[in-house]
């Protein structure tokens, strides 16, 4: 068991609101005079979520919308939001990073309402969390509720946020598409909202295809097989690479994608588009196929802290 799994499971011993799902979901749902409040919270950290030569603009969109992606997978609506801030002590950066926050916030209607500002010692990395607090109908799907005989689903494309990391990483600026994509995440609220009340489970994709699905799977507790051939590989990541078993493994396990992920019957008339990349069925685990031929499952499914 990693760090970061081991000490999330010593937490569920002080988390026994019903509000927080047992922690084996991205949000808490909190029922307020019939009113179903999604709140989650998400930090970001130089060095480990962005890169420190990042535009701040752009780590300020990031921080409000990976927050919105998880209120997304709920089919909420976003009311409001919390901030806690460590002051860098680059006034210029703070007030970009500020820049690309606002830029998020008005796109997606969600008013900053407070929080809290910190200094670190000099050459502490950024960090930063924002809580975000939303609204949602009486379907909030959690990650739990895969059937067996469930399809799994995904929105959009999967890889091309990873592309674009390390293209960033290379200090490569085009093409610009991937590099866009690990930088200001799209959350898809709209859509959120229609899938809420038609699927059994649903989240996002933020540290991998493969890891999100297995964790869908667990706590579904249920087994899950995916199609890697299925999956919706970005265009860029395909392009003058070629198609293989090893690349689209490299695109699920890669992050930072902010699809949604779910969970629905097969005969579920969906109101959006989306793939078919998987099945439910009774069990438990992850297992992988190719061109339908089963292939290992590799020792890293995505990014967990450890």
């Amino acid at each position: 068991m990693t760090g970061e799994s081991a000490f999330i499971e010593r937490l569920r011993t002080l988390a026994a609101s019903d509000a927080a799902r047992g922690l084996m979901d991205d949000v808490a749902v909190l029922d307020v005079g019939g009113r179903q409040l999604v709140i989650t919270s998400d930090t970001i950290v130089a060095g480990v979520h962005f890169l420190k030569n990042d535009p701040p603009e752009d780590v300020g969109w990031k921080l409000a919308a990976v927050n919105l992606s998880d209120l997304a997978a709920k089919g909420a609506q976003p009311i409001a939001c919390l901030m806690n801030y460590a002051l860098t002590g680059d006034d210029s950066w703070d007030a970009a990073f500020l820049t690309g926050l606002k830029d998020a916030l008005d796109t997606y209607a969600m008013p900053l309402i407070g929080g809290d500002t910190v200094a670190l010692p000099k050459g502490a990395p950024g960090v930063f969390t924002l809580t975000a607090i939303g609204e949602a109908g009486s379907a909030v799907p959690a990650r739990s509720g895969a059937l067996a005989g469930d399809t799994l689903y995904v929105t959009g494309t999967i890889g091309a946020a990873g592309l674009g990391l390390d293209l960033a990483r290379r200090g490569i600026t085009e093409p610009l598409d991937p590099i866009r994509a690990y930088r200001r995440p799209q959350p898809l609220l709209a859509q959120g909202r229609e899938l809420a009340p038609l699927v059994h489970a649903m989240m996002d994709v933020s540290d991998g295809l493969l890891i999100d699905s297995a964790r869908m799977a667990a706590a579904s507790n249920m087994a899950v097989e995916i199609a890697l051939d299925r999956m919706p590989v970005s265009r860029d990541v395909l392009a003058g690479r070629g198609d293989s078993v090893d690349l689209r493994m490299a695109a699920g396990t890669a992050g930072d994608d902010y699809q949604l992920l779910f969970a629905a019957p097969s005969d579920t008339i969906l109101p959006i588009a989306a793939t078919a990349v998987g099945r439910f069925d009774i069990g438990h685990g992850l297992s992988l196929s190719y061109m339908g031929r089963s292939v290992p499952v590799p020792a890293r499914l995505g990014y967990e802290h450890g």
